[in-house]
């Protein structure tokens, strides 16, 4: 989703993005700069249609929910998967953990957010040798995937 608005502070951009905004521009709009930034968001589209999504040598198949390094295939718990393949379609891009609690353990759950936090750092100790990615924490935010 592209949020075109004529609010342009600092506060209100974040806001368009914790509300689930993929891009932020501010009125007046460059044309030919909206035209890059669409491209941009239906190639992630496009990315997630296909259901794999590959960071340097790191493959995350959804269909297979494997992740594939140039070392080995790891088969790993279904929410665990879900979480980080939701995270490495979008690199850079950051997620609150309602946005993935949400995603991933769906809207009327009753797990505690604390259950994010347990599920990231599982993760990461699988993937902390890995050269491709890393997940960040967004202090007071979230959680985003970043390429090395």
């Amino acid at each position: 989703m592209l949020m075109i608005t004529a609010k342009g502070s600092f506060d209100d951009m974040r806001q368009g993005f914790l509300s689930g905004s993929d891009d932020y521009m501010v009125k007046p709009v460059n044309v030919n700069e909206m035209v890059l930034r669409v491209g941009a968001l239906l190639r992630r589209a496009q990315i997630l249609n296909e259901h794999k999504i590959v960071i340097g040598s790191t493959e995350f198949d959804y269909d297979a929910m494997t992740v594939t390094t140039d070392k080995e295939s790891l088969v790993l718990p279904k929410k665990q998967f879900l979480l980080l393949y939701k995270l490495a379609a979008s690199p850079g891009r950051t997620f609150t953990k309602q946005q993935l609690m949400d995603e991933v353990w769906g809207y009327e759950t009753e797990a505690d957010p604390h259950t994010i936090e347990v599920h990231i750092g599982r993760i990461r100790e699988r993937f902390k040798d890995n050269p491709d990615f890393e997940i960040v924490t967004m202090r007071g935010i979230g959680y985003k995937v970043v390429k090395k």
